[in-house]
């Protein structure tokens, strides 16, 4: 085969060049951080109450139907689910045209628990101005009850005028303080289980046929394109000047993230607030993990008990509690040395399980502790013990010769005055 000695050497020369000159390889950065066309987003590990990710978290927004989750939890912390509720028509009427409901009639009777749904499911205004009513005795009353609720839960940026979501400048909240105030809805067991639902079927009433609805939350709806199986729990939003708006709750590989996102749109027929809540799990997901750094009983450290018995006077202390780390995955392996505060003057005797001390674990700025107790108990020293008891009987015997010799003195002094 000849070979063309022109070619071969134009060939070498270039990549000679390349070898040998000045460039800059870029790499692309290993799961960036995404990047959200909604207005305003947080995700946050409830474990832990870590951010993973920040957009405007602090700007005030309009939460459209969003707000159903406050209603939803007072009515939860006001009612048992199997009351009997009667909608009375100023609830039921009052709903502006535009609003969805769930076409609840005046006089018409439902359980708390199928309010809720309809609430939380359907997202069905007439159910919150229903429930606002039954628990408040006005509409006014509860929405004065929310806004008690959210200072309670330190809550600077928000302000409540109305039960669901209406359209109001003075209807108010962030990205940040929904995301506390869905952490603290999810403590409760049956607002998981009423907003985890995919849909529901409330049976027929006094004034109604049976009526079935589908989740307005597609990442939770089985068979629909924005269905993700992690999500647990949600609350869609929407109004024109509030945009596309959803709160929701994922869990995976014991993690469990809470995910804000408001003043959404539409791209190519899919609303961002499902697309983008999916994006920013699968940022948490893939970069952060619990990690297991202690268990309760793990020994932590070893003291010596100055004034114990030989056999006891070594202690180990160790954990009363886990501890779980939020930590980015690359550092998974690491190992982190924590701070020992131990109490002062610890002296025997020690019972077993006293609380002598704590640990810290301070990582990426976040406080992980637990207290650490005894392993044993440890006794007094018997040769400290025997040292002790004869100095007591020494200081006795002193103190006595000193009462008889004083008392002798006394007595002598008394005889030569005679």
């Amino acid at each position: 085969m000849k070979i063309n000695m022109k070619k071969f050497f134009v060939l070498s020369f270039l990549i000679i060049a390349l070898l040998f000159s000045n460039f800059t390889i870029v790499y692309a950065e290993d799961n960036p951080e995404p990047d959200l066309l909604s207005k305003a987003a947080i995700l946050i590990d409830n474990k832990t109450n870590k951010i993973l990710y920040d957009k405007n978290s602090n700007e005030k927004m309009f939460p459209a139907s969003t707000t159903k989750i406050m209603t939803a939890i007072l009515v939860l912390e006001n009612c048992d689910l199997n009351e009997t509720v009667t909608a009375s028509y100023n609830a039921v009427m009052s709903i502006p045209e535009g609003y969805v409901t769930a076409n609840i009639d005046g006089d018409e009777q439902l359980t708390v628990e199928q309010l809720l749904e309809l609430l939380l499911v359907h997202s069905a205004n007439d159910a919150a101005n229903v429930l606002a009513e039954y628990v408040g005795g006005s509409i006014e009353s509860f929405v004065s009850m929310m806004n008690t609720k959210a200072n309670e839960l330190g809550l600077t940026n928000t302000h409540f005028t109305n039960t669901y979501g209406l359209q109001d400048d003075n209807h108010y909240t962030t990205a940040y303080d929904l995301s506390i105030i869905m952490q603290y809805c999810l403590k409760n067991e049956d607002f998981r289980r009423i907003a985890g639902s995919a849909s529901c079927s409330i049976p027929a009433t006094n004034k109604s046929d049976v009526r079935s609805y589908t989740s307005t939350n597609q990442l939770i709806v089985p068979g629909n394109l924005n269905y993700y199986s992690y999500v647990t729990v949600g609350k869609t939003g929407f109004t024109t000047e509030a945009g596309e708006c959803l709160v929701s709750c994922a869990y995976k590989n014991n993690l469990e993230l809470i995910c804000v996102v408001l003043g959404g749109t539409v791209v190519d027929g899919v609303s961002t607030r499902f697309s983008e809540s999916r994006t920013l799990y699968e940022y948490g997901f893939n970069n952060f993990s619990l990690k297991n750094i202690a268990n309760p009983g793990d020994i932590i450290t070893q003291i010596e008990v100055s004034n114990a018995s030989p056999d006891t006077k070594s202690l180990d202390l160790a954990f009363t509690d886990s501890i779980y780390a939020l930590v980015k995955n690359s550092d998974l392996a690491t190992n982190y040395t924590p701070e020992i505060q131990l109490n002062s003057n610890i002296s025997a005797p020690i019972t077993q399980g006293d609380v002598l001390g704590k640990v810290i674990y301070t990582i990426d700025g976040i406080d992980y502790e637990s207290d650490i107790v005894a392993t044993h108990n440890v006794e007094t020293s018997k040769l400290l013990t025997f040292v002790l008891q004869i100095g007591g009987i020494f200081i006795a015997l002193l103190i006595t010769f000193q009462i008889f010799f004083s008392n002798r003195k006394k007595k002598d002094t008394t005889i030569i005055n005679l």
